[in-house]
């Protein structure tokens, strides 16, 4: 048993509260569980419990066994000098407060209902695709809707952890930022690492001063991307090296390392040489790159500002010395998915959040939620059990939902595992109490 399953009974009070006393036969009367801490600190704050006629109102610790006060150095940090109960599994060692007092601690191994802990045990054994699955059609669907809809937000919160760091890094510079995301969207998921570190070595502010001309701004991109070394065979190629020797001499520029860069079992159109050319040609025909992302309000103007034509080397090619059939290459549907997801969207949220403005927030799952939804085998599975995404957001949210919830067990920590243990479902395989 873990003792978050502890956590969930007393949080939600799921235990057998007749002639509930301290492990001492003190009477506990329970008036207020407290708030979950999330942070440092006793588990649950501004608890308030009558213990033997006497009103506490303070802090309660929740462990499996009360030793581990004493193995967590409880006894020697005054955050924990307020507890006024000690919620344990076992008591197993008598727990004291500095001073000398000891501390009620209330046992609860006699006090769980026999169907809570076996529906527990039965998540938490079972090797199903998520934990639950035999389950799943007994939630009722608005606990399913409702959820599902927190975790997309959920979901889009994680995202912009990453937007969060470039913006720190860049010292709230917003068009540096969106060009970094932009970029680091370009390459999901096998080269955005390199994406994000070619956008920082070629800084927006410095690669505006070249805009003009679309040849110097792919000589710095594909210079710095390590992919002018060595000899070439075609003339275009040649000319990009001579011309970044030039920039790498003036601007003292390091370029990374080509092995870097990730080929294999990758479709041409989603090479990286290809994608480095299209953001070339975005920077060269687009201004302002961040006020025309804070404008979309549609698919439709997204995928207006996404029409570049490469320039006519790569129309024969998707990188150098290798010639394809002549073909107009510009950004898939799969890659323009990509862009709102992993830079668009996050950014607009972002933006919202600091400005503590709600409109970009909305937009930016609004604009999810035009999203077809993706299809892989996750997304696939979800359907085959009766609940296919509607969007991206859908579709994303599942994704998370699966990852960070079901594959972790965190069933006590999902709105659907909480349905099945606290008997709330209309199904009778998990009616626990």
């Amino acid at each position: 048993m873990k003792e978050d399953f502890l956590h969930f009974l007393w949080r939600y009070q799921r235990f057998d509260w007749v002639a509930l006393s301290t492990t001492v036969g003190e009477p506990i009367a329970l008036l207020h569980p407290g708030e979950p801490n999330l942070h440092a600190g006793p588990d649950f704050l501004h608890a308030r419990v009558r213990i033997d006629g006497t009103l506490w109102a303070g802090n309660v610790e929740i462990h499996i066994r009360s030793s581990e006060w004493t193995h967590h150095k409880h006894h020697a940090d005054p955050a924990y000098d307020n507890v006024v109960l000690h919620v344990v599994l076992e008591e197993d060692q008598i727990i004291h407060r500095a001073n000398g007092e000891r501390i009620p601690c209330l046992e609860l191994r006699n006090r769980i209902f026999p169907g809570m802990r076996q529906a527990y045990f039965q998540l938490m054994s079972q090797n199903y695709w998520i934990p639950c699955q035999t389950q799943w059609g007994a939630v009722p669907a608005l606990t399913k809707d409702l959820w599902i809809e927190r975790l997309a937000i959920e979901r889009l919160e994680q995202r912009t952890e990453k937007i969060q760091e470039m913006l720190a890094r860049n010292t709230s510079n917003w068009e540096e930022t969106f060009y970094q995301a932009f970029a680091r969207s370009l390459g999901y998921p096998a080269n955005a690492d390199p994406f994000e570190e070619l956008a920082r070595s070629c800084p927006l502010g410095l690669l505006s001063k070249k805009r003009d001309q679309l040849m110097p701004l792919e000589a710095f991109l594909f210079g710095q991307a390590g992919f002018l070394e060595g000899h070439f065979q075609d003339d275009y190629p040649k000319e990009l090296q001579k011309e970044y020797r030039f920039l790498q001499k003036k601007h003292r520029l390091t370029p990374m390392q080509g092995k870097v860069w990730k080929f294999m079992r990758m479709r041409p159109a989603n090479f990286p040489t290809l994608r480095i050319a299209q953001l070339a040609r975005l920077v060269h025909q687009t201004n302002h790159l961040f006020d025309k992302a804070m404008s979309i309000q549609s698919m439709e103007e997204l995928h207006h500002m996404l029409e570049l034509k490469v320039s006519s080397y790569w129309r024969t090619h998707y990188r150098f010395d290798h010639p394809s059939p002549q073909q107009v290459k510009s950004f898939g549907k799969s890659a323009i998915h990509n862009i709102l997801i992993n830079a668009i969207a996050p950014l607009l949220f972002v933006y919202g959040v600091k400005g503590h403005n709600m409109a970009f927030m909305d937009r930016a799952m609004a604009l999810l939620t035009q999203l077809p939804p993706e299809d892989n085998h996750v997304v696939r599975r979800w359907g085959s059990m009766g609940y296919p995404p509607a969007n991206a957001a859908q579709s994303q949210a599942l994704l998370y939902l699966k990852k960070t919830y079901c594959d972790e067990k965190k069933c006590l920590h999902c709105a659907i595992g909480h349905t099945l243990l606290k008997g709330d479902g209309q199904g009778q395989s998990l009616n626990v109490m």
